[in-house]
């Protein structure tokens, strides 16, 4: 009822989480810091502003909004979202955490695959002035970040 997506929409998530790098998606393996049978944790392909290496927490199945996401799936996301908020304190220095969640274009979700992402702060980094200051990076920009999440999360 809520959907967006075109018949001919190919998903930029879904490849990444059945292990498929390709050119629909900018998400390799080695993004990923956290997997279970419900749902998958990744470094950003883009850098945001002064808030580099953010966590995006995504379902393992294919919903595209809050809307039609099932409950056991929303529970497990912010369990996770916990988890790896403490991992990016540890690993990253951060000061504090934001998570952000869009919902349709006028929310400005731009993937059309339910994600929730977990942003670290700092003081005066003007995160919200900078939402749109996004940053095309490679996966070996992206390496160290995902090794620092993935350490902090055995820590933990």
């Amino acid at each position: 009822m809520y959907s967006h997506a075109s018949q001919d929409y190919k998903c930029p998530i879904c490849p990444a989480i059945m292990g498929i790098e390709s050119k629909d998606t900018l998400i390799t393996q080695s993004d990923i810091v956290y997997k279970d049978e419900l749902v998958t944790a990744f470094i950003n392909s883009f850098f945001i502003g002064n808030n580099p290496g953010h966590v995006i927490i995504v379902p393992n199945e294919h919903f595209e909004n809050i809307y039609d996401l099932p409950l056991e799936y929303a529970t497990r996301i912010h369990k996770v979202a916990q988890k790896i908020a403490l991992a990016i304190k540890a690993g990253y220095k951060a000061e504090g955490i934001t998570t952000l969640q869009n919902n349709e274009p006028a929310g400005n979700q731009h993937a059309f695959h339910y994600h929730l992402h977990v942003f670290p702060r700092y003081s005066n980094d003007e995160l919200h002035k900078n939402i749109l200051d996004k940053k095309s990076t490679t996966p070996e920009e992206r390496l160290p970040y995902a090794e620092k999440v993935r350490k902090a999360l055995i820590l933990n």
